[in-house]
């Protein structure tokens, strides 16, 4: 006998496998998938991905460019000027010191490298520092990304001719949630600005940050807007709570809540790149551990390796080490486009 809600989350992964919507009914049926039917859930995110993309694993990596002092009210980062935490506060890094960052990342395995800069948009100095150190990473055999709050066409463009690959910019949270996290920008700033970035034919990375008290409900609301989009690149970072933020006192997320997240994410988002980050060793454990393990054996096709923003990462060489155990090809040229 088929055990009860069942019915539902097969047509929702044969929907995925199709790369098909998936309607309420069937959304429902993964969200709340009982515990008894998570091997089929966990087993159907890794048949889409498989399908799709493949056993090739991505590797990015990220640098601090400027950080803290930031105008925006974000209630989960350290970087926030409206929150006193312990987090780096410096100004724009001096782009030849960026492009040293690249050419070790590089060496270790990555091959994306994102630039981030704190604040909801840069000054004409820090762009100006921004466009050559788009150069030196370039230079150094990666692709460039930036992820620099808000940017207009002609910055765009500028950075598209200093060697460009992609933009960074995260919707965060469902547009129902939204307000309870951020007041100083509205959400229709950062739907815009991933629009402007796809306009452009960058490769553009948009998703999201989880266990800040949305539902489920608002979860699915947010992988439906990034595939209204058309959104193909999407970081999923998961709450890590750092004193002195107004989600300081939030529970970090069960490794199982976080699975359940990546499934969802990947049956509403066939053909995406689901690239772990933010929060990974936090939820899933040491580098190298069957937490771990789990990640590379989910929905997800890719993983941020090294330091975060404000919090130091694992080293990089245990990542490869299980990923090639386990039989993935890791991408070793950039790609550009949307990708």
């Amino acid at each position: 006998m088929t055990e009860p809600g069942m019915e539902d989350l097969d047509r929702a992964l044969a929907l995925a496998l199709e790369n098909r919507a998936l309607d309420d009914a069937a959304v429902t049926a993964v969200t709340r998938c009982p515990d008894c039917g998570l091997h089929r859930l966990f087993d159907g995110a890794r048949e889409v991905r498989c399908k799709f993309l493949g056993r090739s694993l991505s590797l990015c990596a990220i640098i601090n460019a400027k950080s803290g002092a930031c105008s925006e009210d974000c209630a989960f980062c350290a970087q926030s000027s409206r929150h006193h935490t312990q987090s780096p506060r410096h100004g724009f890094l001096d782009p030849d010191a960026i492009g040293r960052a690249a050419a070790e990342m590089r060496a270790r395995g990555a091959h994306r490298f994102g630039i981030v800069a704190s604040g909801l948009a840069p000054s004409e100095g820090d762009f100006e520092k921004l466009l050559r150190a788009v150069e030196l990473v370039v230079q150094n055999g990666l692709a460039a990304d930036v992820s620099v709050g808000i940017l207009t066409r002609e910055r765009l463009r500028r950075l598209k001719a200093a060697g460009l690959s992609g933009v960074h910019h995260n919707l965060e949270v469902a547009r129902s949630f939204f307000p309870g996290i951020c007041t100083t920008h509205s959400y229709e700033d950062d739907v815009a600005a991933v629009r402007l970035a796809l306009e452009e034919g960058l490769f553009v990375c948009s998703g999201g940050i989880f266990g800040l008290g949305e539902s489920w409900a608002q979860r699915a609301e947010l992988a439906t807007t990034l595939r209204e989009l058309g959104v193909r690149n999407v970081p999923m970072n998961f709450l890590i709570p750092i004193v002195g933020t107004r989600m300081q006192d939030r529970p970090v997320l069960s490794p199982a809540e976080a699975l359940r997240i990546l499934a969802l994410f990947r049956l509403m988002l066939p053909t995406a790149h689901l690239r772990v980050c933010g929060g990974r060793g936090t939820v899933f454990g040491a580098a190298g551990g069957e937490g771990q393990r789990e990640v590379f054996d989910s929905g997800a096709s890719g993983i941020m390796i090294g330091d975060y923003l404000t919090i130091a990462g694992a080293p990089p060489e245990a990542d490869l080490e299980l990923a090639r155990a386990m039989g993935f090809e890791l991408e070793d040229r950039p790609a550009g486009g949307r990708g």
